[in-house]
């Protein structure tokens, strides 16, 4: 049996999605749940990597396992043993053929900026500007270059682990809402790069202020090659919305 669950997390306090050598990835807590509750070592595919600090509300992820029982004490089941910043919000049974990373069609992801200093009950999610104030009309402009099909090897960092990917991704939303004093960019894609997500954001924020302009962020995206121009947003601000198939 093949199991598709969707899963919600508060990044803060893990060392990302991926498991890791300490055990305190959000990996590693899933899988010592559904040992528990199987009584042997399964492994969870996911579909895709989020980094230490970055939160999802839509998180997917896969795993074999026979389940004698009704789906709805599955789901009871992930309910304890885990953190209570880890929460498992849904459980189906699905066809052998389905894969969380591979069958992934898009990505959304969003990322919170406070103008001006943030609330103690939102610090862990968005990145806070101080006293900057954002031009939002200038970052929408600059977010249309970025739109389509391109290789974004100049918003992309290099994986530790030397994992090789495909650097041609298609952007199909590059959205920026302003809400009193509180900014969200949404992002959508087929896929992302290492750190992409991040890397559009912390240029966007730059054009915002007046470092980066439209042209320069053209001629970033041209030369696909990463420079000291992209800065890298903090990761607190990321969460993973939704995955769909």
């Amino acid at each position: 049996m093949r199991w598709k669950c969707r899963v919600a997390y508060d990044g803060t306090d893990f060392n990302g999605w991926q498991s890791q050598p300490d055990g305190r990835a959000v990996q590693d807590y899933l899988e010592r749940r559904i040992q528990s509750i199987f009584q042997r070592r399964i492994r969870i595919h996911g579909s895709g990597r989020t980094d230490s600090g970055v939160h999802a509300r839509g998180q997917v992820f896969h795993f074999d396992g026979t389940w004698r029982h009704p789906v709805a004490h599955l789901r009871r089941a992930f309910r304890s043993g885990l953190p209570d910043s880890i929460q498992v919000r849904s459980v189906r049974r699905v066809p052998k053929g389905f894969h969380a990373r591979y069958g992934a069609r898009e990505k959304l992801y969003a990322y919170r900026i406070n103008e001006g200093r943030a609330s103690p009950m939102d610090t862990r999610y968005c990145w806070s500007l101080g006293n900057r104030l954002l031009d939002l009309g200038a970052m929408r402009d600059a977010a249309l270059v970025l739109i389509g099909k391109h290789d974004f090897s100049a918003f992309a960092a290099e994986r530790r682990d030397g994992t090789r990917e495909n650097h041609f991704k298609e952007l199909t939303m590059l959205k920026m809402t302003r809400r009193h004093h509180r900014i969200t960019i949404q992002v959508q894609a087929s896929g992302f790069l290492y750190k992409m997500v991040r890397s559009l954001v912390g240029a966007l924020v730059d054009v915002g202020t007046g470092k980066l302009d439209s042209e320069r962020i053209q001629g970033i995206l041209r030369s696909r090659k990463r420079t000291v121009l992209v800065v890298t947003a903090p990761a607190r601000g990321l969460c993973l919305e939704r995955v769909s198939y």
